[in-house]
């Protein structure tokens, strides 16, 4: 054997021994699986969980089937617990499971506690509109960590998406009024974000501000304009401003009527079926287009960007703009979207929700889809939980967005990078 490899096995050795072993997801497994098991330890024997998959309008029905909660459930809790023994044994092997175990482990123990949560009740969960109201509540989450996506792909920390929701729900609802066109209330929300955006990026690129520090104060700007209006102008004139007409749903024919899907993704407002071609477009032009490259070159070294001749401050700009306008159409969802009064601070800080969705979704369009559903999720489970009567207290799961922000930003959920060059202002030599 030559010197040069055994130089190089001996490489490879070292770099393996200074490897650490992460154990936090498997040990982490390990407890889901452990609480499932007592959950299903604590169903009494021969209670039953109703569950309900068709609507009336589906081309076919399905029965609504009970299912024996307990065996079932321990059969659940019994899989859960081989697949965290599977993730101790890879952890301690140093082998890397794919993204299917996650995905699995996570929909079983769903199951699972729906099972927990309506065995005995004597109601019914409603599977399909259970997923479409996770759909619903997670509209104006996905569109806001869009926003922080495209805003901190190019650099600009983008703390304000709170106030440009609020700010879109204030001009969806006075454009869609005084139009009398919830569809033009669409625009008007699109125009008030921006405007929120253009105003982080003019002190963030003019006046060098810490975008942080700025993205707060337009925060408390937006809460503090648009309480002032409504209380001094939209109340009393509530018929003339402060009226919107709801978006009409649009049903796709064919393909509203399969069972569970259908009604969940094909019979939505325009509103939803906007936010899967931004999704869908951010996915594919954030990283396979001339459009995405340069953005992602300006938020990660934008001192070579502009040797090849890119104008880093323009385009911090113009994709900041934008930004702010897809956080406004999330913002219509409060108003023209559910056709509600605007009413002060109605966003409820789903802004810095919107914001970890981004981050725990590492900055992919994909990955904040699936982490805003997960908020959006918990949030109407939780509101499923207080109709059926389960003894499961639903402010456990109300907490749930909190809690998982927290391990976000704690960097629990695993290393995340942000762009590099974000809020660094960029100085043209």
């Amino acid at each position: 054997m030559s010197t040069a490899t055994i130089d190089s096995k001996k490489g490879m050795a070292r770099d393996v021994i200074a490897t650490p072993v992460v154990w936090k997801f498997a040990v982490l497994y390990s407890v889901i699986a452990a609480l499932a098991a007592a959950m299903m330890l604590s169903i009494t024997a021969g209670a039953t969980t109703r569950f309900q998959l068709s609507t009336p309008n589906d081309a076919f029905q399905i029965p609504l089937f009970e299912v024996p909660a307990r065996p079932v459930g321990l059969a659940l809790a019994a899989v859960l617990i081989a697949m965290a023994a599977l993730a101790l044994w890879s952890t301690a092997n140093r082998r890397t499971l794919g993204a299917w175990f996650p995905v699995t482990f996570g929909l079983l123990f769903i199951l699972g506690f729906l099972l927990f949560a309506g065995a005995g009740t004597g109601r019914m969960i409603a599977l399909t509109t259970l997923i479409a109201g996770a759909l619903a509540l997670s509209v104006p989450l996905i569109f806001g960590a869009m926003c922080g996506l495209v805003g901190e792909r190019s650099g600009i920390v983008n703390i304000a998406i709170e106030g440009q929701l609020l700010m879109g729900a204030f001009a969806a609802a006075i454009g869609a009024t005084v139009t009398g066109n919830p569809f033009v209330g669409l625009i008007t929300a699109a125009i008030g974000g921006g405007l929120v955006g253009a105003l982080l990026v003019f002190f963030a690129v003019k006046y060098w501000v810490d975008q942080i520090i700025i993205g707060v104060v337009l925060n408390v700007l937006v809460v503090g304009l648009t309480g002032f209006f409504y209380s001094t102008v939209l109340t009393e004139n509530a018929s003339v401003l402060n009226h919107p007409d709801r978006l009409p749903v649009w049903s796709i024919p064919g393909l509203s009527a399969i069972p569970v899907i259908g009604p969940v993704l094909f019979s939505q407002t325009i509103l939803v079926y906007l936010m899967y071609v931004i999704v869908a477009g951010l996915t594919v032009f954030v990283f396979r287009s001339r459009w995405g490259l340069r953005m992602r070159a300006v938020g990660e070294h934008p001192k070579a960007a502009d040797t090849v001749g890119i104008n880093v401050n323009r385009t911090r700009v113009i994709n900041t703009i934008f930004a702010g306008m897809i956080a406004g159409l999330g913002g219509a969802f409060f108003t023209v979207g559910t056709g509600l009064a605007f009413g002060k601070e109605m966003t409820a800080g789903l802004g810095y929700i919107a914001l970890a969705a981004m981050i725990l979704g590492n900055w992919n369009p994909l990955g904040a889809l699936a982490a805003a559903l997960l908020f959006g999720f918990s949030r109407n489970l939780a509101n499923m939980l207080s109709v059926i009567g389960t003894p499961v207290p639903s402010e456990i799961l109300l907490m749930l967005p909190y809690v998982v922000t927290i391990f976000a930003v704690a960097g629990f959920v695993g290393k995340v990078r942000p762009p590099a060059s974000e809020n660094i202002p960029y100085i043209k030599q």
